[in-house]
């Protein structure tokens, strides 16, 4: 993991509960991540396995009962997990911007894309009417969207899916945030925008030296954008590493059984591999490893002890089986 001076956002041991009248629900467990300068983590993992909730705990929005329980978050060097409300607010689209799944909840139909762009501009810096309207034009200009002078007029419905996207990502790019959470940004989008928008995404990122964290639960899209990849299971990080070596070499029986599960082109098979069984649900995650019901390998050990993460190269993987001795 990126060193934590060095570290735009740094995660270290978040924990997150929900409590309720039947007992307490943790949603997220030990999770541990960092993104430096110009770097895409990307976060993949089963629907309800904290993707989304890891980021929405980055931002300090997470909905009432929901609470951080445990850990720290820090941006750069200050800590913002213990910030007021108010506090977070300054923070949320000056130094951390957003990008959300669908466009269209992210833009409001009743305004000009241009009137959106100005009043987050203007919202966190101080520039005057002229500046804004310019720097609103080339944001949309920087994001690919053609003739940004007649567009910067227009209502978000006179533009297609993938070019909503880009305004989308202009909103997030508007104040030059240092994080950029982008929560299944290309799932809406047909597969030749989705390649424009990862284009899109991984120039911005070296450009302008943005830390990137990437939400999704598509390995294609992992492949294509990351520079590294996080896998999540029932809210534990499971894997770690550079995105070469997890995809090609995961260590994990969990992150085996995802890139196993993708076809091959060229290949004739008469059943697609899955990974047997299902997620446990939040109050009933099992002992020991979460994944040990679902897991071919699972031994003694995976039933009793939770394991940690292990190193491994330039990557780390919670197995027992990677511990040098059995499971």
């Amino acid at each position: 993991m990126a060193d934590m001076q060095q570290a735009v956002i740094n995660v270290r041991n978040l924990k997150v509960e929900f409590p309720g009248r039947r007992g307490t629900v943790t949603a997220l467990s030990d999770v541990s991540l960092s993104i430096r300068p110009g770097e895409i983590l990307g976060v993949v993992g089963e629907s309800g396995a904290g993707k989304s909730m890891t980021g929405l705990a980055i931002q300090g929005l997470l909905e009432r009962p929901g609470r951080i329980a445990g850990g720290e978050v820090w941006l750069g060097e200050r800590r913002i997990d213990t910030l007021k409300d108010r506090e977070m607010e300054k923070i949320r689209g000056r130094e951390i911007g957003a990008i959300f799944q669908d466009p269209l909840t992210s833009l409001n139909p009743l305004f000009t894309v241009g009137a959106q762009l100005t009043e987050t501009i203007r919202q966190h810096l101080p520039l005057g009417r002229a500046e804004t309207r310019a720097r609103a034009i080339q944001l949309l200009r920087d994001v690919g969207i053609p003739s940004p002078d007649e567009r910067f007029d227009q209502y978000p419905h006179q533009f297609s899916g993938g070019m909503r996207q880009r305004v989308v990502i202009a909103l997030a790019l508007a104040a030059s945030p240092k994080l950029i959470i982008a929560d299944e940004p290309t799932t809406a989008l047909d597969v030749s925008i989705q390649a424009q928008i990862i284009s899109l995404l991984r120039r911005l990122c070296k450009e302008k030296q943005t830390a990137v964290m990437l939400v999704t639960h598509d390995m294609g899209v992992i492949a294509e954008a990351a520079d590294r990849v996080a896998v999540l299971y029932a809210g534990r990080l499971i894997e770690i590493g550079p995105v070469e070596q997890v995809l090609h070499s995961p260590r994990h029986p969990y992150t085996q059984g995802l890139m196993a599960s993708i076809p091959s082109l060229g290949a004739r098979v008469h059943k697609l591999n899955q990974i047997d069984g299902a997620m446990p649900r939040l109050n009933a995650i099992p002992p020991g490893c979460a994944f040990n019901p679902r897991c071919r390998q699972a031994g003694p050990r995976c039933l009793r002890e939770r394991p940690e993460l292990i190193a491994a190269g330039d990557g780390a993987s919670a197995c027992w089986l990677n511990a040098g001795g059995t499971a």
